[in-house]
């Protein structure tokens, strides 16, 4: 094993995302996508210490294999090859490598691998994993001033705690917008009873979170959405496998009626990599016990793709704003 403290290697005869290329050796990460898988959080109680969701990155990597020899094909969803002719790189950083029950400890850990990602200039698409992937993800965009996060999800995660715990999934929300650099949200796709109580909406909407319930995508359309996104200088994307439909995304924990399509997806994660930087994407919370024939999976890997070549139809992957050198330690494993 080798690389930035905190990464584990891919074995070798296991899939990477589209078969890229594996890069552990973070300090000599040459790409313009880096993947990085992150089966382990901080749960928020007992039955959840092993996530259903740990899996996920594993699923959505062989799943991805479908996709991989067709890249340079027409694609009728983006109007032409993925990458439309340009030049586009891509490396499979491994999963992040975690202790057991030292959940405050594994966190930094990632926070520190996404740093040395972003570091290397690379784009960095996290796959969780369950909801809370996203806090170490956008902890290590802190040298950006501010940043919008696009949340697409059925629930709210705004708990405060849960059992005395903080960072667990169902307050993954509530946690980003406590960051300094995070000064805008829109949550996309709310339906049905979860996890939020009254005073979790009142205070999201006290932040200032714009809350898209499902019922007004449909209603409305992706056009109507795309004007209620907040301006800034920069977006995290947060794609939770509850958004969609379970119709299409069976594999979740608690499947809810009447979430996003494929198209109503797609396109808004198109129209948000034309919006300005974007600074990361996270897929979480898709549970491949419960998934049928991989279909979650499978859509998870071509929604992350399809990000992709919307990202280089507007040279997405150069725009970002300028980092800051942090600190984080470099420490070679054998």
């Amino acid at each position: 094993m080798n690389g930035v403290m905190g990464v584990q290697s891919v074995s070798f005869g296991r899939p990477s995302f589209l078969g890229a290329r594996r890069s552990t050796t973070l300090e000599l990460l040459d790409a313009d996508v880096a993947i990085l898988g992150m089966p382990f959080t901080t749960p928020d109680d007992l039955s959840s210490s092993r996530s259903p969701s740990s899996d996920a990155p594993g699923a959505v990597r062989q799943q991805s294999e479908r996709l991989a020899g067709v890249l340079t094909h027409y694609d009728f969803d983006l109007g032409g090859p993925l990458f439309d002719g340009r030049k586009v790189s891509i490396a499979d950083c491994g999963d992040v490598w975690g202790k057991p029950g030292k959940f405050e400890d594994n966190s930094r850990a990632a926070t520190t691998v996404v740093q040395a990602i972003r570091e290397a200039d690379a784009f960095p698409v996290v796959l969780g994993g369950d909801h809370a992937a996203v806090l170490p993800a956008l902890r290590a965009c802190a040298t950006h001033r501010s940043l919008c996060v696009v949340h697409i999800g059925a629930e709210l995660h705004w708990r405060d705690e849960i059992e005395g715990i903080r960072d667990g999934p169902r307050s993954g929300m509530r946690r980003a917008a406590e960051l300094p650099l995070v000064t805008s949200m829109i949550q996309i796709g709310l339906r049905a009873v979860g996890c939020a109580r009254r005073q979790d909406v009142t205070d999201a909407r006290a932040f200032g979170s714009e809350l898209v319930r499902a019922e007004e995508m449909h209603q409305q359309g992706v056009e109507a959405v795309m004007h209620r996104i907040p301006r800034a200088a920069g977006y995290f994307i947060c794609l939770d496998a509850d958004g969609l439909d379970p119709a299409i995304a069976p594999g979740v924990e608690v499947p809810a009626f009447g979430g996003l399509s494929y198209y109503e997806a797609t396109n808004l994660l198109n129209g948000v990599a034309g919006l300005g930087p974007v600074v990361g994407l996270a897929l979480l919370g898709i549970v491949p016990d419960r998934d049928l024939n991989d279909i979650t999976s499978l859509l998870g890997a071509r929604l992350i793709v399809n990000v992709l070549g919307a990202l280089a139809r507007v040279d997405g992957y150069r725009r970002r704003e300028p980092t800051i050198q942090s600190s984080a330690p470099a420490v070679v494993h054998t």
